[in-house]
């Protein structure tokens, strides 16, 4: 009997104890458009409890016990809630509706100018990858002196080196030749064909505000040479508070670098003006006799100048110039000893290039822009008993109307391209001179039909005097089921006339090349199409997850091959095609002060030629991007990187070894105006000098072999920062 008591007594206190456990269900939208949110996180901090919304944005949260406790709920791009609720609930609690505002402080402050719109990354149907704020300053810091670092950290972006002795590089995009990326500063183009040799060597950070990438053809935006992708550098512009910063870096390899940013406005004017000077002194860390960094001495002045005529019209003015001198080769030699019979690589280089761009609105949604950029290139490229010298003029001229409504976007515009090339000495008949011009005219429509569906077609005619007419047209499709998944599809066609200015020609330093028969050759087509996937998840109210796949696909009808003819070289175009194809896998995940990173790349780039299949050289098919980053917000940063690069077969038929580069970069912040950063680039020593040669013969007449991997080795570099 005594045990019978005992057994319902203990039944009672547990019913109460169940009693005491309640349950809190909610469900999250979207304030502007009622759409249920996926995956935001509801979380008891006391409790140690939480849950996640599903798909129609419920969630419940069992065994909370009776009292006062505080519920946050948060997701990725909203402002986070917080609301304090009394257990057990009353009748008007029950089942509420929460309604989360977007981050607009955040979010609409990314605005991306490649695309020729006035959208934000989030409403834009072609896909857009930037590098904007903390994240370009991080990367400026580990190389101030030019943007090689900046893009080659990116899933699909690699610069290849393209000469062993003078650091020269280009970019390649998803395993394409650098001479199919096309390269913007503001939306102008500046680097192409002769200009684009030694360009990323040239382009120091400190003064661009974003970075903005576009992979897959954009030639219908552009015009032609966009078959891979472009990169558009932004740079700053003049805001009501004044900006004055400068930037001093010093490398173990006895580098050094030091640039200033100035910015104002002053009413209804305003100015910038950036400034550096970089300099390199030879370093051979292999102790093999030949410069892995070349002696080089460059300074840099970018002025510009804005006039904010009324509310409606604006226009600005800037300059470009850029003097260096490069030489690499022979330490001895290079250093100022006695060589005899030295090998060397010696480049004189001079850029100078005007933009400008009127804007005047005519009426709310109506906009006229008028833009034109003029560029000087000088440069000469020694080497022993050879000199190839030229200067490249080229113009760009557009005019564009855009109009904005609702639902509806337009712009249309007419544009011009001229060029010429003037080579100063010539000999047995080789002479790459040239002169041609481009006359397009594009027009672009992007369609919300639905708030879920957006949509961006584009169509561009360009009639190039050597080679004729180009129809051009894309699309862009994007689909927002709910807030945190975006898919977007796109594809379009490209083309690029023949040039003899290649990596394949540069690495040769245009010696015994023949020049282009625009009768007997064709300009390089493409098309291609690309789909992703972007998903952004709240998994707890600190853990958070950014996930994006990307699926790819270029091919390229008739592309230009050099090949060896005699004792000289000639473009010809065998049968055939050129395709790449793959993925990008990119996630980011957050979690409190710590962000990790982790980016794959899959590219098969294959040679299709008179019916046989080869790999095409100097392309890692597998690529791992990883980094670890602790930051506390405005006061220090600390972050590991490894990139892993797989095996890539090289133009003498060989394979190349695989290899990680590992990195620590780290900057603390004194005070509001001053910080100090010191990293250690590549601290594993990873150098194909260390593991397979970058030539054969003697250091006095080198033959070189593809560069796939570093030759500069572990370097530290560190200095500070000055912002007011």
């Amino acid at each position: 009997m005594k045990l019978k008591y005992l057994l319902s007594g203990m039944a009672l206190v547990l019913c109460q104890a169940t009693l005491a456990q309640h349950t809190f269900k909610a469900r999250v939208v979207d304030h502007e458009n009622q759409e249920p949110l996926l995956g935001v996180a509801v979380y008891f901090h006391t409790l140690s409890i939480g849950g996640v919304t599903d798909s129609t944005g419920q969630v419940s949260i069992t065994n909370i016990p009776e009292g006062q406790h505080a519920i946050k709920i948060s997701f990725v791009g909203y402002e986070s809630l917080t609301i304090k609720r009394m257990f057990p609930l009353s009748a008007s609690q029950q089942n509420q509706t929460f309604e989360l505002h977007h981050a607009h402080e955040e979010m609409e402050e990314v605005i991306i100018r490649s695309t020729r719109s006035s959208r934000t990354i989030e409403d834009i149907p072609t896909r857009v990858e930037f590098i904007a704020g903390e994240e370009l300053a991080e990367k400026g810091n580990m190389k101030p002196g030019d943007i090689r670092m900046l893009l080659n950290e990116s899933t699909g972006i690699q610069t290849q080196q393209t000469s062993a002795t003078s650091y020269n590089s280009s970019i390649r995009i998803q395993g394409l030749d650098g001479k199919y990326t096309q390269l913007l500063r503001d939306g102008l183009p500046l680097y192409s064909g002769f200009s684009g040799g030694l360009s990323l060597m040239q382009i120091a950070p400190l003064d661009l505000k974003q970075v903005e990438v576009i992979k897959g053809a954009s030639s219908t935006l552009y015009g032609g040479g966009a078959i891979a992708g472009l990169v558009n550098l932004i740079t700053k512009t003049p805001e009501d508070e004044p900006e004055f910063s400068v930037m001093l870096n010093g490398t173990s390899a006895l580098g050094l670098d030091a640039s200033g940013f100035y910015a104002e406005k002053f009413g209804k004017v305003g100015t910038t003006v950036f400034a550096s000077y970089n300099k390199g002194t030879p370093y051979d860390p292999a102790d093999i006799g030949l410069t892995a960094i070349p002696k080089f001495d460059r300074f840099t002045l970018n002025p510009k100048l804005f006039l904010y005529l009324n509310e409606d019209t604006k226009l600005n003015f800037g300059l470009n110039f850029v003097t260096e001198k490069r030489l690499g080769g022979n330490m001895d030699y290079v250093e100022g000893k006695e060589v005899i019979d030295p090998y060397f690589e010696r480049n004189e280089t001079d850029r100078i290039s005007t933009q400008f761009q009127f804007t005047r609105d005519l009426g709310n949604t109506t906009t006229f822009t008028l833009r034109n950029s003029l560029n000087f290139y000088d440069r000469s490229v020694e080497i022993p008993d050879y000199i190839f010298a030229g200067k490249q003029f080229s113009s760009f001229s557009e005019a564009n109307i855009s109009w904005l409504g609702s639902k509806v976007e337009w712009i249309t515009g007419v544009n011009l391209w001229t060029d010429r090339f003037e080579q100063n000495n010539s000999s047995n008949g080789q002479d790459l001179g040239f002169s041609d011009a481009t006359l397009g005219a594009f027009v672009q429509n992007t369609w919300s039909p639905h708030p879920q569906w957006k949509m961006e077609m584009g169509f561009r005619l360009d009639y190039q005097t050597d080679y004729g007419l180009f129809p051009l047209p894309r699309f862009s499709l994007m689909y927002e089921p709910v807030q945190q998944l975006t898919l977007r599809l796109g594809g379009g066609l490209g083309y690029k006339t023949p040039t003899v200015f290649s990596e394949d020609a540069e690495r040769l330093q245009f010696q015994d090349i023949r020049p282009i028969d625009p009768e007997a050759l064709e300009a390089e087509r493409s098309f291609g199409a690309n789909f992703d996937i972007n998903y952004r998840l709240a998994i707890t109210d600190q853990l958070t997850l950014s996930s994006n796949v990307l699926l790819f696909y270029t091919q390229i009808q008739d592309p230009l091959v050099l090949t060896s003819v005699g004792s000289s070289f000639e473009f010809v175009q065998p049968r055939g095609y050129v395709d790449t194809k793959g993925l990008e896998v990119n996630m980011k995940w957050s979690y409190q002060d710590l962000k990790l990173f982790i980016g794959y790349t899959h590219a098969e780039v294959l040679q299709h030629y008179n019916g046989g299949s080869t790999t095409f050289p100097l392309v890692a098919k597998h690529r791992l991007n990883n980094v670890l980053m602790y930051e506390k917000h405005d006061n220090f940063w600390i972050g590991l990187e490894a990139y892993y690069f797989s095996p890539q077969k090289l133009g003498d038929g060989s394979n190349g070894e695989s290899y990680w580069i590992a990195g620590l970069m780290t900057e603390k912040k004194l005070g509001e105006q001053f910080s100090v950063f010191l990293n250690f680039e590549n601290f594993l020593d990873t150098r194909q000098t260390a593991f397979d040669t970058i030539f054969t013969g003697s250091i006095n007449d080198p033959q070189f072999r593809d560069i796939y991997a570093p030759v500069d080795g572990f370097v530290i570099n560190g200095g500070f920062k000055w912002k007011m």
